[in-house]
């Protein structure tokens, strides 16, 4: 009885290189996906009733910038207005805007500490105010350009893991600009949801307007309309008490 061949085992480079070339790119995609930890983005949208001050608290450390940005988009049947401070958590002022709708800051921070982002409607005593603000809080330049390949002599003599690591920053890169469009595609987004429920706020306030002026409009004329009859009747009617008062003056 013939013996049975022996098991075969694959030898081809690609199959042997697959699994530890794929192993580093997993980890250089989970690097990515924890990109812009450090990075602080709040986009939220608060109700500061009258008479109020509402306050937020935030760190941020040396070398960062903080970026804010603040629009009101209803004024509860009052002017669309809002008092900010931006200060340090010392009560030194940064910035300080009074009754203003909308406005954009921006300020490298010098060193270490907390800072305070104050709206204050306390000028208002009768309508609340409804602001849309974003809070970013990062480094500037954090985008890294990708690495341009423009002489291709360069690649010459180099080793696959070479090659391979500089196609993997070349990856990175190009989904660093990526995240970073989407960013700021959606902060885009988000500002314009902001105006776009402005606008409507103000629509709204408008219409509501109209109707209270014009219902206020029409019971003058029924009054009017009303007196009107009842003065033309009286002429007539010499036993009235009105023919008497006319006669009189």
């Amino acid at each position: 009885m013939a013996a049975s061949p022996p098991p075969r085992y694959s030898t081809h480079p690609y199959r042997a290189t697959t699994w530890q070339w794929s192993y580093p790119l997993l980890l250089t995609l989970l690097q990515l996906s924890t990109l812009g930890v450090f990075a602080l983005q709040k986009e939220l949208t608060i109700n500061v009733a009258p008479g109020n001050v509402d306050c937020f608290f935030e760190s941020a450390k040396a070398g960062q910038t903080i970026d804010i940005e603040y629009q009101v988009i209803d004024g509860g049947h009052g002017d669309l207005d809002i008092s900010f401070e931006l200060a340090e958590a010392t009560g030194r002022t940064i910035f300080a805007d009074y009754k203003k709708s909308d406005n954009i800051h921006q300020f490298p921070v010098p060193y270490d500490g907390e800072y305070k982002f104050c709206f204050d409607n306390g000028f208002s005593r009768s309508n609340s105010k409804t602001v849309f603000f974003e809070l970013i809080i990062g480094r500037e330049g954090d985008q890294d350009d990708p690495a341009g390949w423009s002489d291709i002599d360069l690649l010459d003599g180099l080793t696959p893991e070479e090659f391979y690591d500089m196609k993997v920053q070349d990856m990175e890169d190009a989904i660093k600009r990526v995240r970073n469009n989407l960013t700021k595609a959606r902060q885009l987004q988000d500002v314009l949801r902001s105006h776009e429920a402005r606008d409507r706020n103000v629509a709204e306030e408008n219409y509501f307007k109209v109707n209270v002026w014009s219902f206020f409009q029409i019971l003058v004329m029924v009054a009017v309309g009303t007196l009107q009859v009842f003065m033309v009747k009286s002429l007539f009617d010499v036993d009235s008490r009105a023919y008497k008062l006319l006669t009189k003056l």
